[in-house]
């Protein structure tokens, strides 16, 4: 992809991140006082929307896997911040793996290693969301559903194992 492919991807991107804000705030009027823009953990979405960009400008769509981490961890900081359950760090820190999938999934989107890329990316996805709900499970977030938690690490056995009997064939 050359120079100028790539500043058109990403000025295509903001103003479809910025129209989709504005139209937002249209049906939802109170979504800016909800959303506050301003807050500190939002200085952490900036940071990504920054890397992401910085990384299509010059070539490096792997950048895209940063971005996902530092704008996921943002994402987290402000909903804690908004709800106060700073509790939730007991298992919220399982997604963290989740924003690296989303940021392979990205980069093999903008051309980097496309196929791996994404089967990496989807692979470190599944495995976030089971570990999220294990763990939230053990802390008791998940209410009824949380008794069901070994099921799941028994679902992602068969999964391993029925990957790893296929890929010998």
């Amino acid at each position: 992809m050359d120079r100028r492919s790539r500043s058109r991807i990403v000025v295509g991107l903001l103003l479809v991140l910025l129209g989709g804000w504005f139209l937002a705030q249209q049906f939802f009027p109170g979504l800016g006082k909800w959303l506050d823009v301003f807050s500190w953990p939002m200085i952490l979405v900036g940071v990504a929307i920054f890397l992401l960009v910085l990384g299509l400008l010059v070539g490096a769509p792997s950048m895209a896997v940063p971005a996902a981490i530092v704008g996921g961890i943002g994402g987290l900081l402000y909903w804690q911040n908004a709800t106060g359950n700073w509790e939730s760090w007991s298992y919220a820190w399982t997604l963290i793996p989740g924003f690296v999938g989303v940021g392979t999934l990205v980069a093999g989107l903008l051309g980097d290693n496309p196929r791996q890329s994404l089967r990496h990316g989807a692979n470190l996805i599944v495995l976030s969301v089971v570990l999220f709900i294990v763990f939230a499970s053990i802390f008791g977030e998940l209410g009824p559903l949380g008794q069901y938690w070994p099921a799941l690490l028994i679902l992602l056995g068969l999964y391993l194992l029925v990957r790893a009997v296929w890929r010998r064939r």
